[in-house]
Order: C-alpha cells, then structure tokens, then sequence
C-alpha cells in the first residue's frame, strides 16, 4: 500500500450517459461513399466541425443568391497563384461571386497569366541577381493602366480590366480580372504601397496607385453596405490586407447609421492568422450573423467548396 493518501473515487458525482448532452451522435457520423456523384460525395460527410461549416457556408452562400445579396470573394496571391480563377470566373458566372477584392499581389498573378500564360517567378534567384519582379511587361502595362484609369476616376481594377480587354490577351479565359469586367462584376484592388513588384519599375506613380486603390475603397465599401440581412464575405488568403481593408469598411458603414447585420463572414486559408479571425470571422458579425473559419490549403479547400455549391439541388 502506497504511503501517500489518495483520492477517493467512490465519492463522485455520476449521472446516466442518457442524460448527458452530447455533441456528436451517429446522424452526425461519415458514411461509407457508394455512388460516384460529388452529392452523394458530400452527403457522405460528418455533419461535424470543419465539414459542418463547408456546408454552412455553402448554404450561406446559396441563401445570398436566393435573395440576391452580395457574395463578395476576398482573394490574396496565392489563390490565383494556385490555378484557382477558372474556378471563381465559373462560381461568378452562376451567380455565387458578386464581386471580388483582392490585394496587389492576386492581380499581377493574374495579370501575367492572361498575358503570357505563366507567372510565379523563383524569387531568391531573382532577387540574388536583382532581377526579381524586374518584368518589362508586368511593370510597364498594369501602371501604365493604372496611371490612365485614375486619371479618368476609375479605380485599380476596372483600369486593369480595361487595359486587358484591349489587349486582347492570349489567355484572357483564365484572367479573373478581365472575365468581370466583362461582366460588369466589381473587382476591387487594395494596395500597400512598396509591397508589390509593380512599385519599383518606372512607370509607377503613387499618386495613380493611391488615387485608384482609394476608389475602389469607396466601391468596395459600397458593396460591404449591401451585405445586411444575407450577404456573404469570404476572406481567401489574406493574412493582413484585406482583413483590415473590410474591418474598417464595415465601421464606415455603420458610422452612417446605416444596419449592417445578419451577415456571414468566412476565412479559409491553411493557417488561422490573427486578423481574419479577428476582423472577419468574429468582430463583424459579434451582435448578428455567422463567422465560420475553415483550415486547408486553397487548391482543395476553393474547389471542394465549389463543388459542394454546384452539388447542391437549388444551383
């Protein structure tokens, strides 16, 4: 016997398993998939945790459509970087992506595969070199669109749409940017000023740069005033603009007295950083709404979301 007391199990307090409230039940749980269809696919899944909310924000989304609110696609580099806009273009051309937001880096990516039908440059042998984001083409077209589209009061992205258009570029069926402004869909672009290769080649302007990325500020706050009673923001691979960029466009609307509430906030990105959490997924829809986060890398997570949305009977 052990020289130290012990403590004494027989005293605690039970209760029946029957009772208990509990989280996960056998209507929750995976089944084996038997057919070959992406909704017998998904109909497959556990109604828990990270597959639940791919299905809240799907039907989210869905609802938006149903009462024609915004479905606004908030997008870093990396998700076109990734091979992602033919995705979008086709979620957009079915109603299910209103309008899109995205910081510099998305639009270069985007820019030079439409233009040349590559992008994504191997940048420690650049940068060793100096020629790192040097691209004539990059660098001289998407300032050059820029400089006369803030000129005429346009902003950063429909000046580039625009610029694409008359370009007639060789890939124009994979350039997001160019597919919108065809369609009038609203493209928004967010600078950091020196964070993006077009910054250091000699046609650049601050003055263009700030002037455009401001407008399509005031076009995207426009669109975030929209979202009450139904809209959808999904944040995709930003880490620190675009969080801060809609966190403060939300104050400004609601600094107007005008309602913004019972909306639905997203994030996927394959880390949970700070700011979406913050700005997207909790602080906007803390008094209304639903803020959903999803963990996993774009290349699955967009398509998988897309097709859930395509398998569903009210597309």
């Amino acid at each position: 016997m052990s020289r130290y007391k012990s403590f004494d199990f027989g005293k605690v307090r039970r209760y029946s398993l029957k009772d208990r409230p509990s989280k996960v039940g056998v209507d929750d749980m995976a089944e084996p998939l038997t057919g070959t269809s992406m909704s017998e696919f998904f109909d497959s899944l556990p109604n828990l945790l990270g597959s639940r909310d791919l299905q809240l924000l799907a039907d989210s989304i869905l609802t938006a459509r149903q009462k024609q609110k915004p479905i606004i696609w908030g997008i870093g580099g990396h998700v076109i970087k990734v091979g992602l806009a033919p995705i979008l273009i086709d979620l957009m051309n079915r109603g299910l992506a209103t309008a899109f937001a995205s910081n510099g880096s998305a639009v270069i990516h985007d820019f030079e595969l439409g233009y040349a039908g590559w992008t994504s440059e191997e940048v420690e042998e650049g940068l060793a070199t100096g020629d790192f984001g040097m691209a004539e083409e990059t660098g001289r077209l998407i300032n050059q669109a820029i400089g006369t589209g803030a000129a005429a009061g346009k902003g950063l992205g429909e000046s580039l749409g625009e610029m694409m258009d008359e370009e007639k570029l060789a890939h124009a069926n994979h350039s997001l940017i160019l597919q919108a402004f065809r369609r009038s869909v609203p493209f928004t672009v967010h600078l950091a000023i020196g964070t993006d290769i077009i910054h250091g080649h000699p046609e650049a302007s601050g003055e263009a740069l700030g002037a455009a990325s401001y407008t399509d500020f005031r076009i995207f706050t426009q669109q975030v005033a929209d979202l009450n009673d139904g809209g959808v923001y999904l944040n995709v691979g930003s880490a620190v603009v675009l969080p801060e960029v809609f966190l403060k466009a939300v104050s400004a609307v609601r600094s107007t007295s005008c309602e913004l509430e019972n909306f639905t906030t997203a994030n996927l990105d394959f880390i949970q950083h700070y700011r979406p959490l913050q700005n997207v997924v909790k602080r906007p829809v803390s008094r209304s709404g639903l803020g959903i986060a999803l963990t996993g890398h774009h290349e699955i997570m967009v398509p998988l979301l897309a097709a859930r949305l395509l398998s569903s009977t009210r597309t």
